[in-house]
């Protein structure tokens, strides 16, 4: 039987038959049968079959049933009804059978889908493997960095190259998972589990050879990669050291902290997961040692939460942490709403500077309503334990977190090749580096213009995606004697939460040059999240953050430590 045929019906049965506790609780008969079909045939498309995995499906599926009926019965089934969605204790618990009836679905569909696979592969063999065939390797892509840029950089060329076996693939980054940037702050704030925003790149990238490593440094002219590894059980770093072909510089970025030391020995810094975790935290420390603390100015210290940076990033973190220190506040009764102080320190005179000024306006105000203070036109100069001292005063602090600033990997400024004022390397409108055949550059790494209207590209991770696709065309191209292609990409829009069910959204109209949509509140927060999640790799991290989202609407953030700060 045809592989995509026998998933496809293995979903529809699975479906059809789990649809009965729908059919039970949601009393809407043949749409709950309809729906519950629907939802099988996408599980089924969307699981790599296992064998005897009884449990591991049981509990995807039941896991899987609590944001459906969060997204479906509490949301979907209102608004198509002409109705408002409430998140009162009473609708609640109007709605508490079809919770029950949404995870007892996922539940048997796990099962049923499990049971229905083993059994095709008992009666009609197990799905056939493609074999690769045994052919020399003549070139050889490896791609430097797994973020954004290089991980969509693999994905395009495994697409385009799965039937040339005679490319090999390698990845080397320093961590074995893609972190989704997007959602850090929520990590941040308690919101989401921090494995739940990370991808595991062994397991997303199927042809490509995954190595975890550190790029020590790349010899153009013998074109070779040098790799230190784990350290081995004496303590020692093994190196490695990987021919190439092409390569691919996709190593991302650093932060910056313009010379300042000091502020980069005292402040937090904010780019990997440990640093997400290690802020969540730090801050939860805070509230420990204020609980205990008598002297209100030591109190007001340790309760003030300075960011620095107006961008996205730094405003995303201040409303994530603003939000994370009120609702803990019931934990620790004898602190109240007015010693919390959450301060954001911005250079310019309005904060998201990648937003309109209308959006950006908005989104302040709504912070300043929220608590969070804001000091902008004011930079950072100095910091000591303690007190972060600025262009127009000091903050008596414990906690600070830097977002202003960031620099192309530090790697890239030991090799040969132009690069520009930032450090980044300078490629053409291909994004090959000019006089080194076969070295490519995407992302923070690369400085790229904009081949069609000569402007400098943002280094977002949208953008960095789109160069992604585009190199790896321009690659097989190469490969098969085509000339390249130049980069040009119009912006999508831009996104970003500034609190408790707030965000600003601003969205380009299809068919429409230079025409953008601009809205903020419930409903951005609601595409945020939606948009978000679309992007997130794989299921099953969909539907763990689907899980914690819903979980955070009816209880309140954990305050356990993850962690030993000393």
């Amino acid at each position: 039987m045809n592989r995509s045929l026998r998933r496809n019906v293995i979903g529809i049965l699975s479906g059809a038959v789990a649809s009965a506790a729908l059919i039970a609780t949601l009393h809407h008969g043949v749409w709950s049968l309809i729906l519950g079909v629907a939802i099988g045939a996408a599980y089924s498309a969307a699981l790599r079959p296992t064998r005897r995995a009884y449990a591991d499906n049981l509990m995807a599926g039941g896991a899987l049933g609590v944001p459906l009926w969060g997204l479906i019965t509490v949301i979907a089934i209102p608004l198509l009804s002409g109705q408002m969605p409430e998140w009162n204790a009473e609708q609640m618990r109007q709605h508490f059978p079809a919770l029950v009836g949404w995870v007892v679905y996922g539940a048997f569909l796990g099962i049923i889908h499990q049971a229905l696979q083993d059994g095709a592969d008992h009666f009609f063999g197990e799905d056939a493997v493609p074999q690769v065939p045994a052919v020399s390797v003549t070139k050889r892509i490896v791609i430097l960095g797994g973020g954004f840029a290089g991980m969509r950089t693999a994905e395009c060329l495994e697409e385009k190259l799965h039937t040339d076996f005679s490319v090999s693939l390698t990845l080397i980054n320093e961590t074995n998972a893609l972190l989704f940037t997007p959602m850090l702050a929520e990590v941040a704030g308690s919101s989401l589990e921090p494995s739940h925003i990370s991808t595991p790149l062994r397991s997303a990238l199927h042809r490509t050879e995954f190595i975890r490593g550190v790029v020590a440094g790349v010899d153009p002219e013998n074109r070779l990669v040098i790799v230190l590894g784990n350290g081995s059980a004496h303590g020692a770093t093994e190196g490695r050291v990987f021919p190439y072909d092409d390569l691919v510089f996709a190593l991302g970025s650093i932060s910056n902290y313009l010379g300042m030391t000091n502020i980069e020995k005292c402040a937090f810094n904010f780019k990997s997961l440990f640093d997400a975790i290690r802020i969540r935290n730090h801050v939860i420390e805070m509230f420990e040692r204020a609980d205990l603390e008598c002297d209100p100015a030591l109190r007001s210290s340790l309760l003030t939460f300075v960011v620095a940076g107006g961008g996205f990033a730094g405003v995303e973190l201040a409303g994530a942490l603003n939000d994370f220190a009120h609702g803990i506040l019931a934990d620790y009764p004898r602190l109240r709403a007015n010693e919390l102080n959450v301060v954001l320190v911005h250079s310019h005179d309005r904060v998201l500077p990648e937003l309109s000024e209308s959006l950006a306006r908005y989104a302040q105000e709504k912070m300043e309503l929220r608590g969070v203070t804001f000091r902008l036109n004011t930079r950072l100069v100095d910091a000591r334990p303690g007190v972060v001292l600025l262009s127009d005063g000091e903050i008596r602090t414990e906690t600070l977190v830097w977002t202003a600033g960031t620099a192309p990997n530090p790697l890239l400024k030991a090799l040969p090749l132009e690069k520009d004022k930032r450090g980044a390397l300078v490629v053409d409108d291909a994004l090959a580096v000019p006089g080194e055949a076969g070295v490519w550059a995407i992302g923070d790494c690369a400085a790229v213009t904009d081949a069609t209207t000569g402007q400098p590209c943002p280094p977002t991770a949208q953008c960095a995606q789109r160069q992604a696709e585009l190199l790896a065309s321009n690659i097989v191209a190469q490969l098969q004697e085509r000339p390249a292609r130049g980069f040009h990409f119009d912006s999508l829009g831009a996104l970003c939460v500034v609190g408790h069910q707030t965000a600003c959204a601003e969205l380009r109209v299809p068919f429409a040059p230079g025409k953008f949509l601009r809205f903020s509140g419930l409903f951005a927060w609601l595409v945020w999240r939606g948009i978000y999640l679309s992007k997130l790799p794989g299921l099953e991290r969909k539907i763990r953050v689907l899980m914690d989202w819903t979980i955070e609407l009816f209880f309140p953030r954990d305050i356990v430590q993850t962690v030993d700060l000393k």
